[in-house]
């Protein structure tokens, strides 16, 4: 055949020397008694299959390491709670090797722990105030914050109460203990017990801020250390009033409308909610990758969408 003839005519030349001692060495046994141009057919035939198995070889996809195991501490607010943990379960969906811990202990609480390096983020359901955003002395920002939401703050009663709307000033004559019956707002009487937050409570903070003009509520009211506890108190007491964020209204309790306008999503949004407050992400000035990560996320057009389905977006107004 002229191609085996081709073929010959060339591995026999000098410069394929050392190739023709490869091809006889890797050449079937079987086939040394053959005709010269059969055993380097059959020489050529092994040397292909060498080679498409190394290239084979090559292409198959290399797994990539598995990156270590990342612990991230969150710390702070209680009302913040449900959305961060809604946002690590889709994180940790995304990134299985990171994990989260959360320590509920208000937010001026989750401040702290941040600066003594005893968590990675604080969770703030407040402005900072200025000597928290900006050191007097040195003139250094000591935190880094990013909005990642806007909540709104829901006047709760017992679902069994018919009151479903206040207005404002009527609101402070209750929590400042002025009107103490039920009776006195067009209910069926009965004694009003007021819920309230412990002291460092963001939610506490802006509420007395924002209804009772820097007034505390009355000393009488019964003070719960969180959120859920301001929640079950007062899904379980049919004279009960307090105020939580709008991620614990559910079974058993109902929200007020405070001057005609619900405490949801849309009047957050459009800025006629009268009880609106961030929900910050706080961080030392140079946080780590991981943290720098999660952060990223959050603003992320994904985890706006989880934010959404009850609150207000991070690219909202607050109205003062």
């Amino acid at each position: 055949m002229k191609l085996g003839h081709a073929w010959v005519g060339r591995i026999d030349s000098p410069s394929y020397a050392q190739a023709g001692r490869i091809l006889e060495a890797i050449a079937p046994a079987t086939c040394r008694s053959d005709p010269p141009q059969a055993r380097w057919a059959h020489r050529l035939a092994a040397l292909l299959s060498i080679a498409a198995t190394l290239l084979s070889s090559c292409a198959q996809p290399q797994l990539a390491a598995t990156p270590a195991p990342v612990v991230l501490h969150l710390a702070g607010s209680t009302s913040m709670q449900p959305l961060l943990r809604d946002l690590a379960a889709a994180y940790s969906e995304r990134y299985p090797y990171v994990s989260f811990d959360f320590a509920e202990m208000g937010s001026t609480a989750g401040l702290e722990a941040l600066r003594r390096g005893n968590a990675d983020l604080a969770l703030v359901s407040r402005e900072l105030a200025p000597e928290e955003e900006l050191d007097a002395q040195s003139g250094e920002r000591p935190l880094a914050y990013t909005v990642i939401a806007l909540d709104g703050i829901a006047v709760i009663v017992n679902e069994r109460n018919p009151l479903r709307s206040l207005g404002q000033p009527e609101l402070r004559k209750v929590l400042t203990a002025q009107v103490t019956d039920w009776a006195d707002l067009g209910t069926p009487a009965g004694e009003i017990t007021v819920v309230s937050r412990e002291d460092g409570s963001a939610t506490r903070t802006v509420f007395e801020e924002l209804v009772m003009n820097g007034r505390p509520v009355t000393p009488m009211a019964i003070i719960m250390p969180g959120s859920q506890a301001v929640r079950d108190y007062v899904a379980a007491h049919e004279g009960a009033i307090g105020y939580v964020s709008i991620g614990y209204l559910g079974q058993g309790l109902a929200a007020l409308a405070i001057e005609a306008v619900q405490p949801q999503g849309e009047s957050i949004e459009d800025g006629s909610c009268p009880l609106t407050r961030p929900f910050l992400l706080v961080t030392l000035p140079n946080p780590s990758s991981a943290v720098t990560a999660f952060v990223q996320f959050a603003q992320s057009v994904a985890a706006q969408a989880i934010v959404r389905r009850t609150y207000a977006g991070a690219s909202s107004s607050i109205r003062r």
